[in-house]
């Protein structure tokens, strides 16, 4: 583990892009729509570009530098900013001369020539085609339970009718997963076959923390020079180096914080005293919160032996829901912290973010450290299943 991250970062460390930016333009027609204002968002070198322009006649232009392709959305008169809104899209632009055609409330259709990375989006999502249109009634139901959920939160209903319609959504989503499987074997088959594509990294970036750590390096090692010095490769090399900071063999990330009861929790104070469980967690989470019996049942059997449990919680924004998810579900009998993350008018600060440094994308995650602080199981994203958690603790305390 030591030997591959020092290679890693030695890697990352010769792949200092030498390209320099350059110019692009985008020209559009817009039917439906003479006047108003369309927004792009991009990233360039980890920083945000808004952009705007003006309709006029049904036309309109962006500008600006690019080094390689990157996803942008583009955004008009939106009800909401919700991914679904009719009048809202993501496509890839490049640095080149692109022309588009977008019709007003069906933004989601638009045709984009000029960029060779959005052809290639275009393409796959073809290939993938059978599987989509398999999984839209399952999908347009999810969307509708979501909303009905939503809704009812805002009507103030009871915790016992928000409680069953969020069981009804994650039903429905859960009818998804055979359809998100075939999806990604196609992807993944994209990537082994398209070594030199952008789009196959954009795609390899949002794969990595659901994969075990040397698969991951397997298809990161497979992509040309060319695309590993891109900004997408240098994210892809990112997010291996976390999901590797989570991943058995490697020194568990301390972290120093206030725990739900207002009191200072040290993950260093548990070494040489404890085997620590990190369960990666929120109240939202349907499948988080249907483990939690599970999880009391190995506390109950294990607490005497030298097991901790310390629940992270991604609810830094929802405090009252978190403690009375910990209270409903009698989860209280272990230790309990938030994630970290904090919201700012730009994004987030992820300085005393918890999760980042064990690669943290998916959850139920779990990650298992022993009495030397060292990580010997990864179990939900990126690692194994609960089975194999239930084998491992039975290992070290029977």
């Amino acid at each position: 583990m030591k030997a591959y991250l020092l290679t890693m970062l030695m890697l990352a460390g010769t792949m200092t892009s030498f390209g320099q930016q350059k110019p692009f333009t985008l020209k559009g027609k817009i039917k439906g729509q003479t006047q108003g204002m369309l927004k792009l968002f991009y990233n360039v070198d980890g920083k945000s570009i808004a952009d705007s322009a003006t309709i006029k006649n049904g036309t309109f232009e962006f500008k600006g530098k690019l080094e390689d392709p990157v996803m942008a959305s583009l955004i008009g008169a939106v009800k909401s900013m919700d991914m679904n809104d009719p009048n809202s899209a993501t496509f890839f632009i490049e640095p080149a001369l692109m022309a588009m055609d977008v019709t007003a409330g069906e933004f989601k259709s638009l045709k984009l020539t000029g960029s060779k990375t959005q052809l290639e989006y275009t393409t796959q999502e073809r290939v993938k085609e059978s599987v989509t249109k398999g999984m839209k009634p399952i999908s347009d139901a999810y969307q509708k339970a979501n909303q009905e959920y939503i809704a009812a939160i805002k009507a103030k209903k009871s915790e016992p009718e928000l409680e069953a319609l969020k069981e009804k959504a994650s039903g429905i989503k859960d009818q998804m997963e055979p359809f998100y499987e075939k999806r990604n074997k196609l992807d993944l088959e994209y990537i082994k076959t398209h070594p030199d594509s952008y789009y196959a990294a954009s795609l390899l970036k949002w794969k990595v923390s659901s994969m075990p750590l040397a698969e991951s390096q397997k298809y990161y090692n497979a992509l040309s020079a060319k695309i590993k010095a891109s900004s997408y490769g240098k994210d892809v090399l990112k997010e291996i180096k976390d999901l590797a900071g989570g991943s058995p063999g490697s020194k568990a990330s301390l972290f120093n914080t206030k725990d739900i009861n207002g009191e200072q929790l040290n993950l260093a104070d548990f070494k040489g005293k404890k085997y620590v469980l990190l369960d990666f967690w929120a109240s939202w989470c349907v499948p988080c919160r249907k483990g939690n019996p599970h999880l009391l049942s190995l506390y109950s059997k294990y607490k005497d032996k030298g097991l901790e449990i310390v629940g992270v919680s991604d609810d830094d924004s929802s405090l009252e829901a978190w403690k009375k998810a910990v209270e409903k579900d009698q989860i209280g009998v272990w230790k309990h912290v938030l994630r970290g993350l904090k919201r700012t008018t730009t994004g987030y600060d992820k300085s005393a973010d918890i999760s980042e440094p064990f690669g943290i994308h998916t959850l139920p995650t779990k990650i298992l450290i022993d009495k030397d602080g060292i990580i010997i199981g990864r179990y939900g994203g990126g690692g194994e299943n609960d089975d194999a958690m239930d084998k491992k603790l039975a290992e070290i305390f029977n």
